[in-house]
């Protein structure tokens, strides 16, 4: 059984090392910029790492695996490869099921008596917001080794991924949305340092201690990994401890996470433990009636689009969980209540009883999380909204009628009077046109750009940037509504 040497035919000269550190200093670079050679596809799953794979399904059968007999792994389209049904399968069915000797995880400590490994000892130095990087590591580890055990699984991964860290400087620039634009930018930079870490141990150790079989990863094979993981691994249970307590870890599993997204799936996945063992199952058992032909769909999570291209590499139109992301700033605020037309309380100088509230909404004060967010299933972060009821209110005692649960919630009610909730309402409203300014095109103009000749990551990010904005216009759509209603139900009082 073969396994895969790490080369991705990315670039490796000195000056384009040199290229890549002055990026880092500016803070606009990405993967594929040493990588120009390497094409980009749109969907995540459209070659594999070989050309001909082990076939996967048998794999997991010989393993003592389920595959439900009508199951097949078909090509969906703009979805890529996926899991589909080729006749109907009741609600309820197992589809798959795989032992706990299957699926790929990270051991995060050694073992008793056991000294650190190397790749131990890599993964401590992997921040935990990065926790993808650590089974990153361990999926590279195997990708590496002659006769794998997971070659099967691993030989049938994604050769090319679509996620941003590939895309080029001027793609990344194209998502026009500075968080999404940082969070790109944060891990290539950790690729490209955590490279030089991993250069800095692996010269230190005798070739038998060598954890990727003498070949040492570059930035570009990490990114491969790190896009591997982010887009397919599940958070799950571990194996059962001593006392019957359960630890979570991260898993990549086969088959299973070939299995496409929806926020309406038809299966899901459960864990079910042996009786009389500790050992582990992981299925997908179907949740609702599954039509011929259709595709076995799991919830990923309820995911805004940043972090669905970020870690899966797609975009999903007209997502109710979708939002953007501003500053609470008392100076914006006030910009905001003038362009509403509003005279501007003193937003940025509250009174002592309204600033003992805006730390309670963690708005101010120490450990202040002064991120705020317009649209999601929400449609106004609870603690905007009760920020600014609080400071339009201006009265101690009225507001101290209602508690914390009532004033972060947007409802049909006007908890501090009609006029206090419609300038609040504008408010925001105007805090949606700051947002839409943000952007350096318009819908239409994203709307014609699509329909040229573009590149799949050009594409993502028009796609990105146009959901944005279509999601800032509904929410200003809803919270107009809101203000008639609440118009109509003042004149009839």
């Amino acid at each position: 059984m073969a396994s895969l040497p790490f080369s991705f035919r990315y670039m490796s000269s000195l000056a384009t090392w040199k290229m890549l550190s002055g990026a880092i200093e500016t803070g606009s670079f990405s993967v594929a910029e040493m990588a120009h050679r390497r094409s980009l596809t749109c969907s995540a799953s459209s070659s594999r790492v070989v050309l001909h794979p082990p076939d996967l399904v048998q794999w997991i059968r010989r393993e003592g695996g389920f595959v439900h007999p009508m199951l097949r792994i078909t090509n969906q389209g703009s979805d890529g490869l996926g899991v589909s049904s080729l006749s109907k399968i009741p609600a309820g069915t197992d589809l798959i099921t795989l032992p706990g000797h299957i699926p790929l995880r990270f051991q995060r400590s050694a073992e008793p008596g056991e000294r650190d490994s190397p790749l131990l000892q890599l993964s401590r130095k992997i921040p935990e917001e990065l926790w993808i990087m650590r089974l990153g590591l361990r999926l590279l580890q195997e990708r590496a080794k002659i006769g794998s055990f997971w070659w099967p699984y691993i030989s049938n991964l994604p050769e090319t991924f679509s996620v941003p860290i590939f895309f080029s400087r001027e793609d990344i620039k194209n998502l026009q949305y500075a968080p999404l634009v940082y969070q790109v930018n944060k891990r290539c930079s950790f690729l490209l340092d955590f490279e030089k870490e991993i250069k800095t141990l692996l010269e230190t150790l005798e070739p038998k201690h060598h954890p990727f079989g003498g070949q040492d990863p570059n930035a570009s094979s990490l990114g491969w990994a790190m896009s591997a993981v982010s887009s397919r691994a599940f958070r799950l249970h571990g194996e059962v401890l001593s006392g019957g307590q359960k630890t979570d870890i991260h898993m990549l599993l086969p088959l299973i996470d070939m299995c496409n997204h929806s926020f309406q799936p038809n299966a899901k996945i459960v864990q079910e433990q042996e009786k009389g063992s500790s050992k582990m199952f992981v299925k997908v058992v179907a949740e609702t009636h599954i039509d011929q032909d259709s595709p076995i769909l799991l919830n990923y999570g309820y995911l805004s689009n940043d972090l669905f291209l970020l870690d899966y590499g797609f975009v999903i139109p007209s997502n109710p969980f979708d939002h953007v992301e501003l500053k609470y700033d008392g100076t914006l605020l006030e910009a905001a209540a003038m362009a509403a037309g509003l005279s501007s309380p003193r937003f940025s100088s509250p009174a002592q009883w309204q600033q003992e509230i805006l730390c309670q909404l963690k708005l101010l004060g120490d450990g202040a999380i002064t991120k705020v967010n317009l649209g999601g299933s929400g449609v106004v972060d609870g603690c905007l909204l009760a920020a600014l009821r609080v400071l339009i209110a201006n009265n101690e005692e009225r507001v101290q009628n209602f508690d914390l649960d009532t004033l972060v919630t947007l409802s049909d009610e006007a908890p501090l009077g009609i006029s206090i909730e419609t300038a609040a309402l504008r408010i925001i409203i105007a805090l949606c046109v700051v947002a839409l300014e943000h952007f350096s095109t318009k819908i239409m103009q994203d709307e014609s750009i699509l329909k040229g000749n573009l590149s799949p990551s050009m594409q993502l990010a028009v796609q990105f940037r146009m959901q944005k904005k279509l999601m800032i216009i509904d929410v200003m759509r809803n919270l107009s509504r809101r203000i008639k209603r609440l118009s109509k139900k003042n004149s009839s009082a």
